[in-house]
């Protein structure tokens, strides 16, 4: 069995836990929403049981990614820090039945395997954890641009001295 592949429902059952680091590189999807393929993620998944006694994984991401500015078209590095809790169905029915169960919007239903995909699962948490929009806070360019911007001369100045 390759070491990606997991039985979802096994591992929770018994409360095995993984962890290990991924390049950026080797995920195609977050390779290709990203400036660049550098860094390195960590991550973390715990089996367990809900306080209702449903399955459960709980995951844990951290990687830094470089992202294009989408105001300034410049890259910067943008940090992913995810922690999700996974509540494991059988079919979308049962997904559905403990959707409507839960209380705790903070908590995913998804349909569980006997051959999860683990790289697709932490891929697929990273990509929802980055920005629709990426931008600066502050745009590196910025002031220049306003400097530019104040120092040539209004075209509606004349329009303003004629009304007087």
């Amino acid at each position: 069995m390759e070491p990606y592949i997991i039985n979802a429902f096994e591992f929770s059952r018994s409360g095995e836990q993984r962890e290990g680091q991924l390049n950026v590189a080797d995920l195609a999807r977050l390779s290709a929403a990203c400036a660049d393929s550098s860094g390195v993620l960590g991550w973390s998944l715990q089996g367990g049981t809900d306080a209702l006694g449903h399955s459960q994984l709980s995951l844990a991401i951290a990687v830094t990614v470089n992202l294009i500015c989408q105001r300034c078209l410049e890259s910067f590095s943008f940090e992913v820090s995810s922690a999700s809790s996974l509540i494991l169905a059988e079919s979308e029915e049962q997904a559905n039945e403990i959707e409507d169960q839960l209380e705790d919007d903070a908590v995913d239903v998804i349909v569980g395997s006997k051959n999860l995909d683990l790289l697709a699962l932490i891929e697929d948490e990273v990509l929802l954890a980055l920005p629709l929009s990426a931008r600066h806070d502050v745009c590196p360019d910025a002031s220049a641009f306003e400097n530019q911007k104040s120092e040539k001369p209004s075209p509606f100045a004349v329009l303003r001295d004629l009304k007087r």
